[in-house]
């Protein structure tokens, strides 16, 4: 295990290293005018003010000395003052959001990572427990049920369901409304007196006893939960069952049934470990795109997330901003990967990661 971990610490750099040389690639499709422009808001566009943005940064040196200064940054001539670098945490300037891309992660990705959270508790422990009663019950009035409502919520687009559930329960019933929190709850967190732990205002406001902010907050998270939840939760249900239905068929499982062992027994130590080595997979990416920044969702229920970020960015065509969060994105995609890797071995003992 450990030696494992080591070899896929090693090969983080180099993964991170592709990453960024795809990203700074797809930069190159702008010429150095065009990308110069994109700090420029006059309209027509300042030559004069595009031409020093081009030899300030050095956007017409040659591809490896654009690179090294896109990775490191590159010293101002007039004030020595290093500027740029996504290694020191600079990914650029959003025009749209008149912020760095580093502020927009900061204040996005903590509501996102929320989201994360509380979706991942239906999704996994729902998809995972209904994939395996499914499997139990092959062909029976419950696997039948599970199987008709993975369906569609396997079918059914993310942004018909979302409309529908806010339809329902906030034009209608007016029990959970969009965004994050209410004006009156907003007012609260940004009173100095709330003390800010995580920016994520169902723990900050348990830690700060502020249960009414806790129970706002949950009101306006959980019709986002629930639209994730379903499309991801189904996914993962259909994954288990067929993993679960051929590990059932396995001799070692009949075998176990022959001995006279339980059926609880030979459902929980035999079967479902082994069932649930590709679920690990599936899963994890379910809650990487969670993570990532559901765009749909977000915009849908107008909470603040990077999802909500990048279709703002998109549309305005904010070419800057895109792609810093992309950067970001494909990050976490490369971490949230090596994780779900060694969970493997903690979901099956005989799997030896030498």
């Amino acid at each position: 295990m450990l030696n494992y971990l080591l070899r896929r610490l090693a090969l983080l750099p180099l993964l991170l290293f592709g990453v960024t040389v795809l990203i700074f690639f797809m930069l190159q499709f702008l010429s150095p005018v065009e990308r110069a422009s994109l700090y420029v808001r006059d309209i027509p566009k300042n030559e004069r003010a595009i031409e020093g943005i081009i030899i300030r940064y050095g956007l017409d040196a040659p591809l490896p000395v654009q690179y090294w200064n896109w990775l490191v940054g590159k010293r101002d001539p007039d004030s020595g003052e290093v500027r740029g670098g996504i290694l020191r945490g600079d990914f650029g300037y959003s025009r749209t959001a008149n912020q760095f891309v580093v502020e927009i992660i900061k204040q996005r990705f903590p509501a996102t990572l929320e989201l994360t959270l509380w979706g991942a508790i239906p999704i996994i422990a729902g998809g995972i427990w209904l994939g395996v009663l499914s499997a139990v019950h092959h062909n029976k009035f419950l696997d039948q049920l599970a199987r008709i409502f993975s369906i569609l919520g396997y079918s059914l687009p993310i942004f018909v369901f979302g409309l529908v559930v806010l339809m329902i329960f906030y034009a209608k019933l007016r029990w959970f409304p969009p965004g994050r929190l209410s004006d009156a709850m907003t007012q609260v967190v940004l009173d100095p007196a709330f003390h800010r732990y995580t920016t994520m205002n169902t723990i900050d406001s348990l830690l700060n006893l502020r249960f009414d902010v806790f129970v706002d907050s949950l009101r306006h998270i959980i019709l986002p939960v629930i639209t994730l939840s379903y499309f991801s939760w189904a996914v993962l249900v259909r994954v288990t069952r067929s993993s679960m239905l051929e590990t059932l068929r396995q001799d070692y499982v009949i075998t176990a049934r022959a001995k006279g062992l339980r059926e609880q027994d030979v459902i929980n130590r035999h079967a479902r470990p082994n069932a649930l080595i590709p679920v690990a997979t599936v899963g994890g990416l379910q809650v990487l795109t969670l993570l990532s920044g559901v765009i749909i969702t977000e915009t849908v229920f107008d909470y603040p997330g990077l999802g909500q970020a990048m279709a703002s960015a998109s549309v305005q065509l904010d070419v800057i901003a895109v792609l810093g969060l992309t950067l970001f994105n494909a990050a976490i995609l490369v971490l949230v990967n090596l994780v779900v890797d060694v969970t493997y071995a903690f979901i099956d003992p005989r799997i030896r990661l030498d």
